[in-house]
């Protein structure tokens, strides 16, 4: 069935958001030296249209916050599948996490990270990003903690750059990432309510659909 796009929805789902979104990302296209990495779930359905345009290896960035007792939606950190780990000290500090509940939650991520990477990737190898170009890609942005988490780790793995690409995001969705060497994010409303306001269809993604769309692109 044909959705339709209402007037005040951009895209009609991921797949259409993520072809709009290579467009603007055209100048990368044939790079050898380029990479897309999805942030899972909802990044992979809009990363696959990017990579195949682009002609680029396609992989997930497997990353996991690392929540706040009593407050699931604050991260303190997160922590990469490679190990990386990043602590906001001030979040640490101001919510009271004591080390006890930090090493807990950095325990429960790296399980939870395990979990995906197997799932995901039938323990193949996470793609070598040491000198490359990374484009790495979500649904959208709210708050960024998740992308600018990733974005941390991922200079752990000495990227020679990172670029976001979302679909949407708010008007100063550029100010949420300075470690990323550029932004791209075609629709940055006045008004954000949310990422899902931007779609007409915008399903939870499940992991088996996760590791369907990362089978295409396993390398041979």
């Amino acid at each position: 069935m044909r959705l339709r796009l209402l007037p005040d929805r951009r895209y009609r789902d991921r797949e259409h958001a993520g072809r709009v979104l290579a467009e603007a990302l055209d100048a990368f296209t044939g790079r050898p030296d380029v990479i897309v990495l999805a942030l899972p779930r909802g990044g992979v359905d809009v990363a696959a249209p990017i990579a195949e345009r682009l002609r680029a290896p396609l992989d997930v960035c497997l990353v996991h916050k690392l929540g706040v007792p009593g407050w699931p939606e604050v991260a303190a950190g997160a922590i990469g599948e490679d190990g990386a780990l990043v602590v906001n000290d001030d979040v640490v500090r101001e919510s009271g996490t004591t080390d006890a509940d930090l090493t807990r939650a950095i325990d429960a991520a790296r399980t939870e990270l395990r979990r995906r990477q197997t799932l995901y990737r039938h323990d193949r190898p996470p793609a070598a990003v040491a000198g490359k170009t990374v484009l790495i890609v979500d649904d959208g942005v709210a708050t960024g903690a998740t992308m600018a988490a990733a974005l941390r780790t991922l200079r752990h793995r000495s990227v020679a750059g990172a670029v976001v690409a979302v679909p949407t995001g708010p008007s100063e969705v550029a100010d949420l990432f300075p470690d990323a060497d550029r932004v791209v994010c075609p629709d940055r409303p006045g008004y954000f309510v949310g990422v899902s306001a931007a779609y007409d269809d915008f399903p939870q993604l499940t992991d088996a659909r996760v590791a369907e769309v990362l089978a295409r692109f396993a390398p041979e």
